[in-house]
């Protein structure tokens, strides 16, 4: 060995939670049970025979194993549990397991409220936590661990289709949360990396790390040797691999003595315990004779460690921003499901505005919904062949049942709903109900918005048979108000949308009743002929045509081929769509790879730019536009487009006469292909030459490119509500209701530029909403096929902090709650 410094190698043992990657769902539930209890069985053997308790350590990686572990154990094993944690023999985390950022705040906080809570109740505080495999988390993340007491973090993250921040790992930083906390972070290594060194016997792998030995384990010329021969080359490759290790960190500056390594029992995710773990460090203690030595610890151990060697002099930095998630994309392979997902957070977020302190609800749905919600959130995406073998039965079983979490968060979630509903007036439909309807603005902002109430098909107005012919009225039955409305048929019911005002946590009672026929009689000036057909450029007030729809706030242009070309607001002539756009607002841009060598091996070479240069791009082409409802309150276009990997894109526009909104449903049939796609849906807005972007994501609002840890991810972000663009008090923002992701710039194959932390270009850029793929070669759902809806909304203002126009979107988001009442 070269090195001359003597080091303290600090081992974590832990098993790396992937709830569906390696096994079924309810099986990994039970595996991660039992690796608790094998944990306690190895200490009970070690104390049992007298020997020094030093030596096996185990790490539990997230708070979800201990309380899975609390509902399957027994009261004696639960005592042990408590006994070896006090003694440091086993370790908590804080994290509550390996997330994406779909994980909306509220649900992360539920969960983070019950860890911080368990460890106050057993006397030992949990104030260390890990992520394993994922690629990041939110700023707000960080946020939430600091308030619910974790102050240390070690990240051991997997840069495949990634990277780690910072430029290097193997080093600490303190992360600042938007608030101004701090946590104490250590920037790690692989997760399996003590593997790749051999730390664990029979436990070893290749693939960090190519060396001599790298095609002898590919070709499983060690582990098949007898006993001897295979622990002898063990020791050679973990003895060669170490002190190459510490060697290379050495060469490259690194100022420390110690360094701590994960491992793993055994070479997988959802790992046992390996009690030989310790008899390998004991091993490897005795033939460097102290000139490394090695110790298993836990997190809490490890960051004390780091504070007295690495923080005593002050010189660990400190980084502001957001940790952007490499992996966050996932989520644009299950279209349908998120959608499902991102409806229960709304619902969950409303019952938490509605009900907050779980007087009129039933706290157990609620604990049972948020459980749910963040299994379906948690980072894995389905089986490790879902894309090599996506016809075997448990890659299709574990995708429904990792749907089922959504389909459950929603369930119970809606049932809780539904209780708070009925305990502040909701009935059920009847024969001879009344149509009478309570409107609530649940949130903390004020709105000028919509809401929708429904009558049966089968209903009765005034003794009346009630079909859309029949003229109504909307009347709020505290003043009298005639409230505007618009009526459509919808499959079983009539929608009446109102336009309607409500201040922050408002109700109203409102009442349908039949309104005064009115009759027209032939008009003496040239609108429309005998035919029926309105083709005429007549002067009116506003127009409202295939070529242009015209409200109080925006005119909306319609072009040739591109579609919706032109948005200007009327207050100020603003453009509201890029002059640098090719693609109109909200047109479809779809993008295949034919596969190299294989499906998988085509994946694995896009590395982090998710497409190729091999990619083919099309864009949609607008074929029909027409006008299909007109009323007091919106005006509806259809735009029907041709899309290569679609049989049908349609861009549905509702344009409001009376609010500074828009409304679009994206309504797609995708065509099923095993090859790589992405399919994008066109945000060319701006709110002028100087816009700014914000995303807002788990509990934090960013501007990507800017507020970002420096060598993150700026290609793309998984959002909670909306992407706003600013321009000193002019605002746009685009609510994306069912698809989370957006991508940022050109969408052609580059390299990667990771954020620099203030690069304003990328900013600036164009922004798309990336609403599915396909291209991970493990674990993504490869079947993208089928009908789907995606809604977004356009909001314009002209004041208002990026915090206030985000509780808005916020607000908008989630909507009003109109229901039947007496």
């Amino acid at each position: 060995m070269k090195s001359e410094r003597t080091w303290n190698v600090y081992v974590i043992q832990h098993s790396h939670t992937d709830i569906g990657y390696t096994e079924r769902q309810d099986k990994i539930i039970r595996y991660h049970y039992d690796f608790i209890r094998q944990a306690i069985d190895i200490l009970d053997e070690i104390h049992g025979n007298g020997e020094a308790p030093e030596g096996f350590v185990w790490q539990c990686e997230n708070y979800w194993q201990v309380e899975n572990f609390y509902e399957m154990a027994d009261e004696a094993y639960r005592k042990k549990f408590e006994y070896y944690v006090s003694t440091g023999e086993i370790g908590l985390s804080g994290n509550y397991l390996n997330m994406t950022e779909l994980v909306s705040g509220p649900a992360l906080d539920h969960a983070l409220e019950k860890m911080e809570a368990y460890g106050k109740s057993i006397g030992h505080p949990i104030t260390a936590g890990m992520c394993a495999d994922i690629n990041g988390m939110a700023w707000g993340y960080g946020e939430a661990l600091y308030r619910h007491g974790v102050r240390c973090f070690y990240s051991c993250l997997h840069p495949h289709h990634g990277m780690f921040p910072l430029y290097k790992k193997v080093l600490p930083f303190y992360w600042e949360t938007p608030e101004g906390n701090r946590l104490l972070v250590w920037n790690g290594d692989h997760y399996h990396l003590g593997n790749e060194l051999f730390l664990a016997p029979h436990g070893g792998t290749a693939y960090m790390i190519h060396d001599e030995f790298s095609p002898l384990i590919a070709q499983n010329q060690i582990l098949n040797r007898d006993a001897e021969d295979t622990h002898e080359m063990e020791m050679k490759i973990a003895t060669a691999r170490m002190e190459r290790y510490l060697d290379n960190l050495e060469q490259e500056g690194y100022p420390y003595h110690l360094v701590p390594l994960m491992v793993s029992g055994t070479i997988t995710d959802n790992a046992p315990p390996g009690g030989s773990v310790a008899d390998r460090l004991a091993e490897l203690n005795q033939y460097y004779g102290g000139k490394i030595v090695f110790k298993m610890v836990n997190l809490e151990q490890f960051f004390e460690k780091v504070e007295k060697e690495c923080g005593a002099d002050g010189s660990i930095p400190v980084y502001r921003g957001d940790w952007t998630d490499w992996w966050a994309d996932g989520v644009g392979s299950t279209p349908s499901e998120v959608k499902l997902y991102r409806e229960a957070v709304r619902k969950y977020d409303i019952c938490r505005k509605l009900d907050p302190d779980c007087e009129l609800g039933n706290p157990q749905l609620l604990d049972c919904s948020a459980k749910e919600l963040m299994l379906y959130a948690e980072h894995t995406w389905g089986y490790s062949s879902s894309v090599s073998e996506p016809w075997e039965s448990l890659v299709s079983a574990l995708e429904l049942k990792k749907g089922a979490y959504a389909v459950n968060g929603n369930t119970h979630i809606a049932k809780n709903l539904d209780q708070i509903l009925a305990a502040k007036g909701e009935v059920s439909i009847r024969q001879d109900k009344p149509q009478v309807y309570r409107v609530i603005n649940p949130h903390d902002c004020s709105l000028y918005t919509k809401a929708c109430l429904y009558i049966e098909f089968w209903e009765y107005i005034d003794g009346v048979r009630y079909d859309c012919s029949l003229p109504i009225e909307v009347v709020d039955c505290a003043t009298g108000e005639i409230i505007p409305c618009q009526v459509k048929r919808i499959a079983r019911a009539a929608q009446i949308e109102i336009e309607i005002s409500m201040k922050a946590k408002e109700e109203r009672r409102v009442a349908v009743r039949l309104a005064e026929r009115r009759y027209e009689t032939t008009k003496n000036y040239a609108h429309i002929g005998a035919e029926g057909v309105e083709d005429l450029l007549v002067q009116e007030e506003f127009r409202r045509d295939e070529d242009q729809i015209e409200t109080d706030y925006f005119v909306i242009r319609m072009a040739e081929e591109k579609g919706i070309s032109s948005i200007i607001r009327k207050s100020d002539g603003r453009e509201l769509i890029r002059p640098d756009s090719y693609e109109g607002a909200f047109s479809g841009v779809y993008e295949v790879t034919d596969p190299v060598i294989s499906a998988c091996e085509t994946r694995r070479r896009m590395g982090r730019n998710r497409k190729s240069k091999a990619t083919r791009r099309y864009r949609s082409v607008l074929r029909n536009r027409e006008i299909v409802e007109d009323g007091d309150v919106y005006t509806a276009a259809a735009l029907e487009y041709t899309l290569e990997g679609t049989g049908m894109y349609t861009v549905f526009l509702k344009a409001y006469r009376h609010q500074p909104r828009l409304e679009v449903m994206v309504r797609i049939h995708k065509e099923s292909r095993w090859e790589p796609e992405n399919l994008y849906v066109a945000l060319p807005f701006t709110a002028g030459k100087e816009s700014c972007t914000y995303v807002d994501k788990t509990g934090c609002i960013i501007r990507p490119g800017i507020d970002q840890l420096p060598g993150s991810c700026q290609d793309f972000y998984l959002i909670q509500n909306a992407v706003l663009w600013q321009d000193g008090e002019n605002s746009v923002a685009v609510i994306t209701k069912d698809a989370p992701l957006v991508t940022l710039g050109d969408l052609e194959a580059r390299p990667i530029v990771l954020c620099s932390g203030g690069d304003w270009e990328r900013n600036h850029s164009r922004v798309w909403s990336w609403v599915m793929n396909n291209y991970w070669e493990t674990n993504f759902k490869v079947n993208l096929g089928g009908f789907y809806e995606f809604a977004y909304t356009l909001i314009s203002k002209e004041d208002g902090t990026p915090e206030e126009l985000y509780r808005l979107c916020e607000a908008e988001n989630e909507g009003l709650l109109a229901y039947y009442t007496e």
